[in-house]
This record gives C-alpha cells, structure tokens and sequence, in this order.
C-alpha cells in the first residue's frame, strides 16, 4: 500500500498593491500531522492559505495535494475562514450551513440523500450543536459560531483541513473541545493546518510550527521551531508586547 504524497509548496510569493506579503515558500508537509502557523500580525498567515487554496492569485510559485492541483481535489479539501470574513446575517439554520459540507459530493441539481444527512448529523453531534439545528446563524455566540463551520468541514469528508484562527471568540471549554476534535482527525490520518495566535498553546497543540513573517523563519517540528531564538526573529517588533502580555514565557 502507497504513502500518501505531501502537500508541496514551491516558491509562493505573493503581493497586494504591489506590496510583497509573502516571498519564496518553500514546504513539504506530510500527511497526518497537526500544523501550527504562527507568526506576527500582518505576517501573511491567512494569505499563505488563501495562496495554496488558489483563492488569490499569486506572483509565482505553486502548491500540490498529494500530487494534485487544488482544482482537481477540492473535495478532498476544506477551508475553515476567519469568523469575521462570514455573513453572519444570512438566512440560513445551523443544519443549512452543516448541510453545505455535502455539496461538493453532489452533482448539479442532485439532492441530499440519506449518506448526506448522516454525515450532517453525525458532524453536528461531534462538535455539540445538535439541538442548535434549526437555530439562525446569526443568533449563535462566537463559539456556537465557530462550531458551525468546523461541523461543516466534518460533514465534507475531507482529508486535508486549513482553519484560520479557529479558537478566536470561543471560550475554553470550546477550544479544549475543538483541539481534542482536529487531534483525533490527526489520529485518522487527516491533516490539518491551523492559523495560531496564542503563543502559550503552541507546544500543547501542535505536531508541527510553521513560524511565518512575510518569510519563511522556520518549519518542522514543535521543539525544533519553536524556539526563542526563531520567536525574536519573528516576532522582533512586537517582543515587548509579547512578553508584557505574558505570550512568551521563555
């Protein structure tokens, strides 16, 4: 039986109002591993996914899932955006937006059968909002909220997960749920990216850092990257607010 191939990036550059936001990435990122991607505000983190997921366009470079362009597997692919980037006014119930993780199985005008609804319901019980099906997306808390769209990315099926800032305007007991979620879809093989910003749960979390300021600093495993030599380097402008706000203990 084969491996499965790495999502490889090669070269990524990327620019806005000719402003350079990411420059050169280089990665190779096997399968079945929780990734961290930290870095600075303004550091290119929500570009980088955006850039692999070929949903901006870039200056150079290219990405590959497991030997694919992102074209050819979007199915097995899920993209988990920032809470504040969602119209949170549209009309739909939590079980309409669960429900959309089944579409990309669907053929055109081909209607939900009884595999989708399980797998809806089955999304909707593991992350706790079953008896919020039929409750209006704009009446959820930030967490409810949140819960949501990963319950939409576990009714997808897929193999490949990017969140980006996942654990922003959720409490702990969400976050400690949602972490214990991504880390058994780590034990099935899955893989999972994940935009961080809270530097105290980075070793706790995650397999693997990739560590970000408009560069690459560093990629690989948690102890190995996550060092303070790597955080000063990327985090250089902002190391008195860090360690003010008790972010880094080091």
């Amino acid at each position: 039986m084969t491996q499965p191939e790495n999502i490889i990036v090669k070269g990524l550059s990327v620019s806005y109002d000719r402003k350079r936001v990411l420059t050169n990435i280089f990665l190779d990122l096997p399968p079945g591993q929780l990734y961290g991607v930290i870095g600075p505000n303004g550091a290119g983190k929500s570009t980088l996914f955006k850039a692999m997921l070929g949903l901006i366009d870039v200056n150079a470079g290219s990405t590959s899932f497991q030997g694919k362009k992102i074209e050819d597997c979007r199915k097995e692919v899920v993209y988990v955006p920032q809470r504040d980037n969602v119209d949170w006014t549209f009309p739909a119930t939590v079980r309409d937006i669960v429900a959309m993780g089944r579409y990309p199985h669907k053929g055109l005008l081909q209607r939900m059968n009884q595999e989708d609804e399980a797998e809806t319901a089955r999304a909707m019980k593991l992350v706790g909002i079953s008896h919020l099906q039929e409750r209006q997306i704009g009446a959820l808390s930030g967490g409810q909220q949140q819960r949501v769209f990963l319950a939409r990315a576990l009714a997808q099926g897929a193999d490949t997960f990017f969140l980006d800032e996942p654990f922003v305007g959720v409490d702990i007991t969400t976050e400690e749920r949602i972490i214990q979620i991504l880390k058994t879809l780590r034990s099935e093989g899955k893989t999972i990216l994940v935009v961080h910003h809270d530097l105290n749960s980075v070793e706790e979390y995650f397999d693997q850092v990739i560590l970000l300021n408009q560069r690459l600093i560093a990629y690989g495993p948690t102890p190995e990257v996550f060092t303070e030599e790597n955080i000063s380097t990327a985090y250089s402008s902002q190391l008195n607010i860090l360690h003010k706000t008790g972010m880094i203990e080091k």
